[in-house]
């Protein structure tokens, strides 16, 4: 499999401007080869604006962005892209859109067969996976099915926030939340994205990357924090 996949929590860091935080990850995942990037801004409601913030930052780093929503044809401006950038939002937005403009089952394509570099950010890296059901969004709409684009055999939940102990908020932690999930029978396992950290897949190959540790949830198994660095290829073992 030629997959290649930059699959970041969050698109901006406190203290930092859009994609600071990852940039020189960026560039190192999209490397000289690419010399213009696909954007898919379909989470947020302002693509115009959104495909604007996009472009801003891709010409710093040295590269030209098309957005798929002013393209005639969305199919074709996937079929033709040589590196694709899914941005953060509403999670379910950005599935119902992709499934609105039937570009869902094209980018799976380009990325597992042809091997088009793939990034994502926040609902961009929840929709890379098995499913949306570990957003933390709100379904403002309707998506035809929960199902997402399946470049990974398990599920993300990007922005993990910790059980923080002295706090009065009476709500569900993120970690209850996770588990509801796992409460469910065939759940495939969760790798929760603190902001600041990225997970590279590069074939079979998958890797943290970034400033902070991530947690893995697996249903009927103590959850495990992996290090920067780590090597969680074990991941990808439900795919070929």
């Amino acid at each position: 499999m030629k997959r290649r996949l930059l699959l970041v929590s969050n698109s901006t860091l406190h203290g930092s401007g859009y994609l600071d935080h990852c940039q020189q990850q960026i560039k190192s995942f999209f490397g000289q080869d690419v010399k213009r990037v696909l954007f898919v801004p379909y989470a947020l409601h302002d693509r115009d604006a959104y495909a604007k913030t996009a472009r801003d930052k891709f010409k710093t780093l040295g590269y030209e962005v098309d957005s798929i929503h002013e393209a005639l044809d969305p199919v074709e401006a996937v079929r033709k892209a040589q590196g694709i950038f899914i941005g953060g939002g509403n999670t379910f937005r950005l599935l119902k859109s992709l499934y609105d403009n039937k570009v869902l089952t094209e980018i799976r394509k380009r990325v597992l067969e042809d091997g088009v570099p793939y990034m994502g950010s926040s609902a961009g890296t929840n929709v890379s996976t098995v499913s949306i059901n570990t957003t933390n969004d709100m379904p403002i709409v309707y998506p035809p099915s929960f199902n997402a684009i399946g470049l990974v055999p398990f599920n993300i939940n990007p922005h993990y926030l910790d059980t923080e102990p002295n706090s009065r908020h009476m709500g569900e932690t993120r970690e209850q939340r996770i588990t509801q999930f796992h409460e469910e029978a065939d759940t495939p396992p969760v790798l929760a994205l603190r902001e600041g950290s990225m997970l590279l897949v590069e074939g079979g190959q998958a890797t943290l990357l970034g400033s902070c540790k991530a947690r893995l949830f697996v249903r009927g198994k103590l959850t495990v924090e992996y290090d920067t660095a780590s090597d969680l290829s074990f991941l990808l073992a439900g795919m070929p």
